[in-house]
């Protein structure tokens, strides 16, 4: 289920990207062309920003992508390296829970205020509030999977695949 769910959040991903680079070549064409702006493009980029970056949180995490630094776990003994790979998906399980809380609470209160940006659309805060939110909780839901199954396969003492295979 969370492999599906990581895969569509990829796809979210992409199609914002490809939006982001259209809502600019247009604003571009639109600014040398006509003189004119497309409205509210700094607000679109910048939410569009949201769905790009954190949508692929939990895919990026499974596959194990983010940036790591081996050069001293390189030296230690594999069942040792095992608890340190625990421990940092443990720790992202920690660091996580005050984003998601206080991001809840943000999407929270946008939503019941109706808060808008100011522009030429009045577009609503709470669709990138809840963009993040969403893709932050699946990265957790992803990290607190990996936790256990991490721990258990240390406590097997077999070799946890840190390069994501």
């Amino acid at each position: 289920m969370l492999n599906r769910l990581e895969r569509l959040f990829v796809d979210v991903a992409t199609v914002a990207i490809i939006l982001l680079a259209l809502l600019i070549f247009a604003d571009v064409v639109a600014l040398n062309l006509f003189n004119a702006a497309v409205p509210d493009t700094v607000i679109i980029v910048r939410e569009l920003m949201v769905l790009a970056i954190a949508m692929p949180l939990a895919a990026a995490t499974t596959k194990r992508a983010h940036i790591a630094v081996e050069f001293v776990t390189n030296f230690l003994p594999a069942g040792l390296v095992n608890w340190f790979v625990v421990f940092g998906s443990f720790f992202g399980v920690l660091a996580l829970t005050p984003l998601i809380w206080s991001g809840g609470k943000e999407l929270l209160h946008q939503w019941t205020t109706g808060s808008a940006f100011y522009g030429d659309l009045n577009l609503p805060q709470w669709p990138g509030r809840l963009a993040f939110v969403i893709g932050v909780t699946l990265c957790w839901l992803r990290l607190v999977a990996m936790v256990i199954s991490d721990a258990a396969t240390a406590l097997r003492g077999e070799p946890i695949d840190i390069d994501g295979h």
